[in-house]
């Protein structure tokens, strides 16, 4: 049980520093609107490329958050029966949801996407617009990073949901068990 519990807190570890990192990109985000909004209606000027940027954090923030979010217990579910649960029926009903959901969701999104991306490397596809950010193919590519993400933290949720259920103590970073208990 040790072995699994290290793959899953290493995986817990990868997945907190990569949500503490894009989550400072979200005062990005608020500055650029402010500039954005500051300089259109307050100056009479617009720039293409600084709208497009808040596009890019927005979608960067969300996709890449989502491991992070799932790692926290944040994303939606039915918590007036969950919450009431005990600890092995909630690590059971996480383990099937995210054997028979969560990751056939990732393989999905990531095939379905994957000639999409691939296309748009192919001519490093730029903004259709004048004066727009020319790495269009970076923000599609967050089309097949997102999936790997999400689908390697649902591993840990199932190493942690195997953890719990052969009656170990859940040990580590993973603050949906720490939420749990």
């Amino acid at each position: 049980m040790e072995y699994i519990s290290e793959i899953a807190n290493c995986i817990n570890r990868f997945t907190d520093r990569v949500g503490r990192i894009i989550s400072w990109l979200t005062l990005w985000l608020v500055l650029l609107v402010i500039v954005v909004v500051l300089s259109r209606y307050l100056l009479g000027v617009g720039s293409i490329a600084i709208q497009e940027s808040v596009t890019y954090l927005h979608a960067t923030i969300f996709m890449l958050g989502l491991a992070f979010t799932l790692q926290r217990g944040g994303h939606v579910r039915v918590d007036i029966f969950y919450r009431n649960y005990s600890l092995r029926r909630k690590a059971l009903i996480d383990l099937l949801g995210t054997v028979f959901f969560l990751i056939p969701f990732c393989i999905l999104v990531f095939f379905s996407s994957w000639d999409y991306v691939v296309a748009s490397w192919a001519i490093l596809e730029t903004s259709s617009e004048t004066g727009g950010i020319a790495a269009v193919y970076l923000l599609k590519t967050l089309m097949v990073i997102m999936p790997i993400t999400l689908g390697i933290q649902g591993l840990a949720e199932i190493l942690n949901s195997i953890i719990v259920l052969s009656g170990a103590s859940p040990q580590g970073p993973s603050k949906r068990v720490e939420q749990i208990l």
